[in-house]
């Protein structure tokens, strides 16, 4: 089975985000700004991962999970330094294959934490790596609906491309979470979630949301007027709250 860990949590959503990051930045028509804003939040969010694995306790590969937030932290950092330097000196070709870099290092991490989980550790692993993507995606499409605000010209496109890679994940993230011992097993008793099955409903409820709220986004941004953005946002920002329902109470029930 697997748990709940606050650690493993923030170094997916680090590791993720930046994923994200790299995703809409790659064709270089998003503001510089865009990308200090992601790497700040996601230095944060790496650093925080660190903080709080080195805090507890635990045993080889908690601490390797530890030490690689920390180096995801540090190479989010210093993209973002190089970005500064560069735009400071009138250059603003910032190699963004270095926003990959913190995903690619941080899987080494979710390998780890998905080994400290326990249980099937193929199953526990995957399930890590996937939340990674699925959270960090759906939180840098509602970050790049506030963009616009910032960079109103920018095409519609990039929002458009984030949303439908979002809706991309989220079936395979649905998908991990019901592979035995997964979240079927809370709907036939076989997992007790100490809520006479309650949880398993909310799990469901928040998955088949997701979806939905990612395909009305799509819907939404159709819409010519630029009001279209703003709203294709604020369901961003639901798919947010049920996004992390999906990930994050199956693997609390789970954990049971």
């Amino acid at each position: 089975m697997i748990r709940l860990d606050a650690s493993t949590v923030f170094l997916q959503w680090a590791a993720g985000g930046m994923l994200g990051c790299w995703f809409t930045t790659r064709r270089r028509e998003v503001g510089v700004g865009y990308g200090w804003l992601l790497r700040i939040i996601y230095v944060v969010m790496a650093g925080a991962s660190s903080w709080i694995g080195f805090s507890g306790d635990g045993g080889a590969a908690t601490r390797v999970r530890d030490v690689v937030s920390a180096v995801v932290a540090v190479v989010c950092l210093v993209g973002l330094v190089m970005s500064f330097v560069r735009r400071s000196s009138g250059n603003e070709r910032f190699p963004v294959v270095l926003d990959i870099v913190p995903f690619v290092v941080g899987l080494v991490g979710l390998v780890a934490a998905g080994v400290d989980a326990g249980g099937a550790d193929g199953t526990a692993i995957v399930r890590t790596v996937v939340g990674a993507v699925f959270l960090g995606f759906v939180s840098d499409a509602m970050l790049l609906g506030h963009w616009y605000l910032v960079q109103p010209g920018l095409p519609r496109r990039h929002v458009n491309d984030i949303v439908r890679a979002f809706l991309w994940v989220w079936p395979a993230e649905v998908l991990v979470m019901v592979v035995p011992t997964g979240m079927f097993s809370v709907f036939s008793g076989a997992v007790d979630d100490g809520w006479s099955g309650q949880l398993g409903w909310f799990w469901a409820t928040c998955a088949v949301t997701t979806g939905v709220l990612g395909v009305v986004t799509l819907r939404a941004l159709k819409e010519r007027s630029y009001s279209a953005v703003m709203a294709a946002t604020g369901l961003m920002y639901l798919a947010i709250l049920t996004a992390f329902g999906t990930d994050l109470v199956a693997r609390a029930v789970l954990a049971g």
